[in-house]
């Protein structure tokens, strides 16, 4: 089978990325496996809403097993709960055919997902999110 360019691009990206990257990619992810359940629910496509789930659960599951709680403390402890608790919330609504809690989950990863981007972007010497938008609504003005 052959790999399309985007795919090829992708691996290399996960091949090459630092650990705090690969943790928003893993974030990008399980956001893209919710969505994906989703709209195979609402199709009535269920083996693809299954797998597209199995797939969020499997990298919310590899998120949690790879916190390291001496070095992240209080935060890595936070991250477990949270992980934790978005874990049962697609299982729970899932068995409930309610969609809508896939929705929430996938809101509050791309919560996480921002502050992980803020962070990697301040350690490269970046300005914050906040001032990028600022100067990028500056600059259509």
């Amino acid at each position: 089978m052959f790999e399309s360019g985007y795919q090829v691009y992708q691996r290399s990206d996960v091949l090459t990325a630092d650990s705090k990257r690969l943790v928003i990619l893993c974030y990008e992810e399980a956001i893209r496996g919710l969505e994906q359940a989703k709209a195979h629910y609402l199709s009535r496509d269920y083996v693809a809403k299954g797998k597209a789930v199995q797939k969020t659960l499997d990298l919310l599951n590899h998120l949690r097993e790879t916190l390291d709680f001496e070095k992240g403390g209080e935060i890595a402890t936070q991250l477990d709960r949270l992980y934790g608790f978005m874990i049962s919330h697609i299982l729970k609504s899932d068995r409930k055919k309610d969609v809508n809690g896939f929705s929430q989950v996938g809101e509050m990863l791309g919560q996480l997902k921002s502050a992980w981007e803020e962070a990697l972007y301040r350690q490269a010497g970046g300005p914050s999110t906040s001032m990028r938008k600022e100067t990028l609504s500056l600059s259509a003005v």
